[in-house]
């Protein structure tokens, strides 16, 4: 049984691997390239660990982390979806439900079920830990974007009022001062010209 389960668990570990080859749209600071899901998953994580006193709630910060190491598995499958792709977006959740199935489901029953559940709490956004968690995974592109002279937002032809619809409601739901930060950023960002206005 143990050698069973020990296979299960180091499978889904190679399985994850995987996420070094999902390109994303951030770029790394500097620009010399976009970053991958792995990448964003770790930055993000530590990211959460040095920010949760910004939390709107009381969170527990090593479920947080969990979340946020678990929650772009899915892409994998699915891909990274851009936040800004209302097509990809459409079909973001069949997508990502099939490649939840697949990907947890290489695992022991009991942990699957357990990360699966951090997953689809992220994924909800109804829990204080899963809204901050939501918020810092908004934050953190934009704090790229803002880094590497917009080069994302420029590809795309990104707009302020699109960034603010799509990050703003999230930021704002889960961590306090940070949407007050973002607003700052972005100001200087069209100041800049890095984002359109």
């Amino acid at each position: 049984m143990t050698s069973e389960r020990l296979s299960k668990q180091l499978e889904f570990i190679v399985e994850l691997d995987l996420l070094k080859g999902v390109g994303r749209q951030s770029y790394v600071l500097g620009g010399a390239r976009k970053e991958n899901t792995a990448e964003h998953s770790w930055h993000v994580a530590v990211m959460a660990l040095l920010l949760v006193e910004y939390a709107r709630e009381r969170v527990d910060p090593c479920r947080v982390v969990k979340m946020l190491l678990l929650h772009d598995v899915v892409e994998i499958d699915a891909g990274d979806t851009f936040l800004y792709d209302k097509a990809g977006n459409a079909s973001k959740a069949a997508r990502e439900g099939e490649a939840a199935d697949r990907i947890f489901g290489l695992l022991p029953d009991d942990s699957a079920v357990e990360l699966r559940a951090l997953w689809e709490d992220f994924e909800a956004a109804e829990t204080a830990d899963a809204r901050f968690a939501a918020a810092i995974d908004r934050f953190l592109p934009l704090f790229h974007n803002c880094l590497s002279n917009g080069m994302s937002w420029a590809e795309h032809g990104i707009r302020r009022a699109q960034v603010e619809q799509h990050i703003r409601p999230a930021i704002e739901r889960g961590a306090k001062g940070l949407w007050e930060r973002a607003e700052v950023m972005l100001d200087e960002a069209v100041a800049k010209g890095i984002l359109k206005p």
